[in-house]
């Protein structure tokens, strides 16, 4: 007899990241762990993916065309299907106003990019899907 392995659903990760090398490297790395990754390159293609793709956890930059990470966040927040998304703030604005700001809108983590390997946000993204 043959036994059947029932594939775990792969976790959906939308980042949303207007730098392309940035992008792809954190693509990559969450492909490579087994994730279905997504990537919008600016505010308003995020927020439109984030809505069609109702991804388990959203990667997102603050500093981005059209729409920045904030207004996103905000946007995020106020959609019916995706208010309880966990959202990881990616950004270099490393300033207490811009973390504070950010929780207050409803930011599940806040990184910053330089301080952090791509690897280490795999490892946070792991824990906060629960894995």
């Amino acid at each position: 007899y043959t036994t059947v392995v029932m594939a775990k659903k792969k976790a959906r990760v939308l980042l949303v990241e207007d730098e392309k090398m940035l992008a792809d490297m954190y693509s990559t790395k969450f492909s490579m762990d087994g994730y279905e990754t997504f990537t919008a390159y600016d505010g308003e293609d995020g927020f439109a993916k984030a809505k069609e793709l109702k991804p388990d956890i959203i990667l997102l930059d603050i500093i981005m065309p059209k729409i920045d990470g904030f207004g996103v966040l905000k946007m995020v927040r106020d959609e019916e299907a995706t208010k309880k998304t966990p959202v990881i703030l990616l950004t270099n604005l490393g300033q207490d106003e811009d973390i504070k700001k950010g929780k207050q809108l409803g930011a599940t983590d806040y990184f910053i990019k330089a301080n952090h390997t791509p690897a280490e946000i795999v490892n946070k993204v792991r824990g906060i899907l629960g894995e």
